[in-house]
C-alpha cells in the first residue's frame, strides 16, 4: 500500500497557454502579403523588364560606382577619422579642445544634409569664389615690407570644384564626423579606465595607450552603430543631387525612367541597387561583430555545443 506525502503531489495536467492574437496577426501578415504579391504580378505599371534595363544602363552603373559607392567609401573615411580626433578632443582635460569639439558636433548634428550640401555647391561660392592658401593679411604684410609677394602659397577656385563627388563627400563627411564622434567616445567610455592607467604605468605615451589599449577594446562598441552608418550612407548619397552632383544612382536610374515616361521602373532600379549594396554591407558589419566580439559573452550555435561537449567531457574524465 502506497501513502502520498503532501510534498509530493500527484500528476500535473498542464495545458500551454494559448495566445489567439498571435494567430490573428499571421493572418493579416499572411493578406497584406498576398496583396502586395498580387499587385506586383498584375501591375503593369511597375515594368520589372524595364526596370532591369536601367540597372544595367552605363550612366547607371558609372553613377553607382562613381557616386554611391565612391561617396559612401570617401565620406565614411573622412567621418571616422575626424569623429574620432572629435572624440578625443571631448576626452580632453584642456577646456579649449572640448568645447571646439562640442561647438562642432552641435552645428553638424542640427543641420539637415540636405541644406549642408546645398550651401557648400552654391553659398560657398557666392561667398568666395577663390580661396587664397597663405599667410594671414599677407598683402598688407608684404606691402609693409616691400615684397613683390603677397605671401600666397596657393589659391582656387571654389566653383571649379561645387558640382564634383568630392563636395558630396566633404560634406557628407563633415556632417557622418560629428556621428561619429559621439559613437567612438561612448566606445572609448565602455573601457574601463585601469586599463589605460596601466598602459601608461608600463611606461606607454597617451597616444600609444589610446591607439593600441584602448581603441582596439572600443572596437567592439564601436562597430555596430559604424556599420549602421555607412548602411545609412549609401542612401544618404541620394542627396547629393543638392550639391548638383547628376554622377549618381538615384539619379540617373530615376532620369531613364523619365525619359520613356515610366517612373516607377527607374524607383524600382534605384531600389533594387541599394538593397544589393546594402546586403552587402549587412553581410560584412556581421563578420566584423563577431570578429571585435571575440571573448565577449556566452558562446552561442557551433561554439556553444563544443563548448558544452568539452564540459561534459571533463566531467566523465573525472
Amino acid at each position: 500500500m502506497t501513502t502520498q506525502t503532501m510534498d509530493r503531489p500527484g500528476e500535473i495536467n498542464a495545458r500551454p497557454v494559448r495566445h489567439p492574437g498571435r494567430w490573428v496577426a499571421v493572418a493579416i501578415i499572411a493578406i497584406v502579403a498576398a496583396m502586395m504579391i498580387s499587385s506586383l504580378v498584375t501591375n503593369p505599371k511597375w515594368d520589372f523588364g524595364y526596370a532591369f534595363q536601367i540597372m544595367q544602363q552605363s550612366s547607371v552603373i558609372n553613377g553607382l560606382w562613381m557616386g554611391t559607392i565612391l561617396g559612401t567609401v570617401g565620406s565614411m573615411i573622412l567621418g571616422v577619422v575626424l569623429g574620432v580626433i572629435l572624440a578625443v578632443m571631448r576626452l580632453s582635460d584642456n577646456f579649449v579642445l572640448r568645447g571646439v569639439a562640442f561647438v562642432y558636433t552641435w552645428f553638424f548634428r542640427a543641420m539637415p544634409r540636405y541644406v549642408l550640401l546645398a550651401i557648400m555647391a552654391s553659398g560657398v561660392g557666392y561667398l568666395y569664389n577663390k580661396f587664397d592658401i597663405g599667410v594671414p593679411f599677407g598683402q598688407q604684410i608684404a606691402k609693409s615690407l616691400g615684397l613683390s609677394s603677397d605671401l600666397t602659397f596657393f589659391q582656387f577656385n571654389w566653383n571649379d570644384y561645387s558640382s564634383t563627388v568630392w563636395i558630396g563627400i566633404l560634406g557628407l563627411g563633415l556632417s557622418e564626423a560629428a556621428y561619429m564622434a559621439e559613437i567612438a567616445r561612448a566606445g572609448i567610455l565602455s573601457v574601463d579606465k585601469g586599463q589605460a592607467e596601466a598602459a601608461q604605468a608600463l611606461g606607454m605615451s597617451p597616444g600609444m595607450t589610446m591607439t593600441r589599449i584602448v581603441l582596439p577594446q572600443a572596437m567592439r562598441v564601436i562597430v555596430p552603430p559604424t556599420g549602421n552608418e555607412t548602411i545609412a550612407m549609401v542612401k544618404d548619397t541620394s542627396l547629393f543631387i543638392a550639391a548638383n552632383v547628376i554622377t549618381e544612382l538615384y539619379y540617373q536610374s530615376t532620369l531613364f525612367g523619365s525619359k520613356a515616361f515610366k517612373i516607377m521602373p527607374g524607383f524600382v532600379a534605384a531600389t533594387l541597387w541599394y538593397l544589393i549594396v546594402c546586403s552587402i554591407l549587412m553581410v560584412g558589419q556581421s563578420y566584423l561583430e563577431k570578429y571585435y566580439g571575440r571573448g565577449f559573452g556566452a558562446p552561442t550555435g557551433k561554439k556553444r555545443k563544443k563548448a558544452e561537449q568539452k564540459i561534459i567531457a571533463a566531467g566523465a574524465d573525472h
